[in-house]
């Protein structure tokens, strides 16, 4: 009768601490989903100098590019 009266202490013991783990499980949130990646920018040559730089902060006249807009006025 003792040995019983230990196996359900022990019983009641695991029940419990897997009753916690699955509360913790529950708890956590799912990972947020990751942003994309940023798309790399388009490099451009500057006309004068050979500078490689952003499209989006070159100076262009429509079919090319320049580093500055006194490489552009040099071009001209």
């Amino acid at each position: 009768m003792k040995l019983l009266v230990v196996f359900l202490v022990v019983l009641f013991g695991v029940w419990l601490w897997r009753q916690g783990r699955l509360a913790d499980r529950a708890d956590t949130k799912p990972p947020t989903p990751r942003k994309p990646p940023a798309l790399p920018n388009e490099m451009v040559r500057c006309a004068v100098c050979g500078l490689h730089l952003p499209a989006t902060e070159a100076v262009s006249n429509g079919r090319v590019s320049f580093c500055s807009v006194e490489h552009q006025r040099q071009a001209e």
